[in-house]
């Protein structure tokens, strides 16, 4: 089983940027689909973008589109987040997760039940 290590979180201010980081314990080729997620007490994990590691896609949720970019550098076996424009309602612990199982990762918002690995969360804030 892979180890996923989140890093990147913070305190910013609505309007300013972070960039996560999810650095795997092995090759990230390994898992077909990998995707951040995010939870805030009290609701439920929701996924926020997902990306195949072999095939050109990306998904997002609503919310964040045009505002985050997920990516990856396989050379480091890594998978970013790029947060800009953050508003107060990206306040969450953020979540990355890979999953090894599907060849297929769909075209929709990640779903948390689709993903067998987790890493510890990284808890980002954003002051309005």
């Amino acid at each position: 089983q892979v180890q996923l290590m989140e890093s990147g979180g913070g305190s910013v201010q609505a309007g300013g940027s972070l960039r996560l980081s999810c650095a795997a314990s092995a090759t990230i080729s390994s898992r077909n689909c990998m995707a951040w997620f995010r939870q805030v007490p009290g609701q439920e994990r929701e996924g926020v973008a997902g990306i195949w590691t072999d095939y050109p896609y990306t998904t997002y949720h609503d919310s964040v589109k045009d505002r985050f970019t997920i990516s990856l550098d396989k050379a480091k076996n890594t998978m970013y987040l790029q947060m800009s424009r953050l508003k107060a309602e990206d306040t969450a612990m953020y979540y990355c997760a890979a999953d090894r199982r599907r060849q297929y990762c769909g075209l929709d918002v990640p779903r948390p039940g689709d993903y067998e690995e987790w890493g510890q969360g990284t808890q980002v804030t954003v002051s309005k």
